[in-house]
């Protein structure tokens, strides 16, 4: 439970899909429910009720909406794991549940329940409402990137959610999300790339060995899983280096830092997290320099 959350988690598209798919979940099993509950005062077809059961439901809506929001947010202030996604769902139910408790308190006035009774009555439906469309929508979006990336790791050279073409291995070529081919560069020319939240930033020279950077919508993590086992390694949060273009590995007092053969480009950190990798890929080099 202490693993770090799959980045697909907390991608826009999948906290926007789950929300969704919550909400018409609650909405269909809602109307199930109601007929068959003593605490519940909502009612669609009601009149007399069918604004505050309105402004219910779009408030709790807003709730997801902003704690879903933040979640998004959440990965630049720490990686979250497991567990603080699942506690983090289960106070999106807590939250929820308490507003229910006291709507209801406020509406129906009822004299001889409790809240404490509405509120234990109201949490083991709010977690039917909402963590169980969680885990389905969890799982699906889990299902579609091991899928993607199956299919990445199949197509050498490629990166796409689409059938690649086959070029030469020495290219690389990268497709957006969507599928569109957006840059296609020779492995030699190719620096590093760099991840900006759902984009990335990919480096290298042109024909003329000038520095450019070209920006598309792909995860690292997908660049990561299709060209591993090539020059191109992960050593960063935020960075992929192609080894082949690396000058100088050196050990600082903050850490490794990697000096890429081109003077416009900044030392790159090697954080400890992939240390251990990068670090082998240099191993067989110190190995043959000492034999000879």
């Amino acid at each position: 439970m202490n693993k770090k959350l799959p980045e697909y988690f907390l991608e826009k598209t999948q906290l926007i899909g789950t929300v969704t798919f919550a909400v018409l979940f609650a909405v269909v099993f809602l109307n199930i429910y109601i007929p068959f509950s003593d605490t519940a005062w909502f009612r669609l077809g009601n009149s007399v009720l069918f604004l505050s059961t309105a402004g219910f439901a779009a408030l709790s809506i807003c709730i997801l909406v902003v704690s879903r929001v933040l979640m998004y947010h959440s990965k630049k202030w720490f990686c979250m794991t497991y567990l603080e996604y699942v506690l983090w769902c289960f106070a999106e139910v807590f939250l929820i549940c308490t507003f229910y408790t006291f709507v209801t308190m406020d509406v129906q006035r009822p004299q001889d329940v409790s809240a404490l009774r509405i509120f234990s009555r109201a949490l083991p439906y709010g977690v039917i409402c909402l963590i169980i469309p969680y885990i389905i929508a969890g799982m699906y979006f889990a299902i579609v990137d091991k899928n993607r990336t199956i299919r990445l790791m199949s197509s050498r050279g490629f990166v796409s959610d689409q059938e690649p073409f086959h070029g030469a291995e020495s290219q690389i070529t990268l497709f957006d999300n969507s599928g569109a081919l957006k840059l296609s560069v020779k492995s030699s020319n190719l620096y590093y790339i760099e991840s900006d939240d759902n984009y990335i930033k990919v480096w290298y020279t042109d024909s003329k060995g000038v520095l450019k950077m070209y920006m598309l919508r792909c995860r690292l993590k997908t660049v990561e899983e299709s060209f591993r086992g090539t020059s191109l390694i992960r050593c960063h949060r935020k960075y992929i280096v192609n080894t082949e273009k690396v000058k100088v590995l050196r050990k600082e007092s903050e850490g490794y830092l990697l000096d890429l053969d081109n003077e416009e480009i900044p030392p790159i950190m090697v954080t400890r997290t992939y240390a251990d990798n990068v670090l082998s890929r240099f191993a067989p080099q110190r190995e043959s320099s000492s034999e000879a």
